[in-house]
């Protein structure tokens, strides 16, 4: 079983977002017993609150579902059981540094490098913009899948 973690600022956005996009997809694809998906914070300022009720509602429109969620910080132990860990930006990438020891055994990378893109999906928490953000996630996620299938 493949388990991946994806990981942002507070854990209430984007990577509950990929979170839920990726089971979804491995779903569709008939291979939920093949993986394990979780999402966790690089931070601690979200700790215990649920997904963003605009993260929500994005997840609603486009038919994706989504359980109860509480915020839980990245922890070495997740580190560890980690195959993939699926960072939303630069700044969680550095973060996720300090944590992992510089990650020695190359678990990290962004979540559009899987779909060649070299950039950050932006946090909708600033930016108002939850579309866009559903959008990139669903880009690296299916991304994700593609090529961990091959």
């Amino acid at each position: 079983m493949t388990t991946i973690l994806f990981v942002c600022h507070g854990n209430i956005c984007r990577s509950p977002m990929a979170e839920m996009v990726m089971k979804e997809i491995v779903r569709r694809a008939g291979r939920e017993k093949d993986f394990h998906i979780e999402s966790r914070a690089a931070t601690t300022e979200e700790i215990g609150h649920d997904i963003y009720p605009p993260a929500k509602r994005t997840l609603k429109a486009h038919g994706i579902p989504f359980t109860k969620h509480a915020a839980k910080l990245i922890t070495k132990d997740d580190y560890k059981k980690a195959d993939y860990i699926i960072a939303m930006d630069e700044e969680n990438l550095y973060d996720l540094g300090w944590l992992t020891g510089q990650d020695p055994e190359k678990k990290v990378s962004l979540l559009l490098s899987w779909a060649g893109e070299k950039r950050d999906v932006a946090d909708p928490w600033y930016t108002g913009n939850f579309e866009r953000t559903y959008e990139d996630v669903v880009r690296g996620c299916e991304a994700i899948l593609e090529k961990i299938s091959i």
